[in-house]
């Protein structure tokens, strides 16, 4: 088991969550996942660390400071992404149904960053 089966677990365990992952933010590689079958973790992570990317320089280019979550609505899902300077070059990427409770996802999401840092 890794280092961070039991904090994905905690955000698997909220209704309409697919599964999580530890992601590196510069090259997209998946860190640690827990994912349901059928999800493409390593699309998934290669995605998100792509956009995350991009968000923070963008967020930097216009004084806007760090960025520390990004979300992302699809027709048939969501991908949430955070990742506060305190956890280095890592984001924590959650897939979600589209129907899922954006707020406890959230909140969830933050307890858990803030555990890994």
């Amino acid at each position: 088991m890794s280092a961070y089966a039991e904090l994905l677990d905690r955000v698997n365990r909220i209704t309409g969550v697919r599964g999580s992952m530890v992601v590196a933010v510069e090259d997209g590689l998946v860190v640690a996942e827990d994912l349901m079958v059928g999800v493409p973790g390593d699309a998934v992570a290669a995605l998100v660390a792509s956009i995350f990317r991009r968000a923070r320089r963008s967020m930097t280019a216009a004084e806007f400071g760090d960025a520390a979550f990004v979300q992302v609505d699809g027709e048939d899902g969501l991908l949430f992404a955070a990742a506060p300077p305190q956890l280095g070059d890592l984001l924590l990427v959650v897939v979600a149904e589209s129907w899922v409770n954006v707020g406890l996802v959230r909140l969830e999401a933050a307890r858990v960053v803030e555990a890994l840092a």
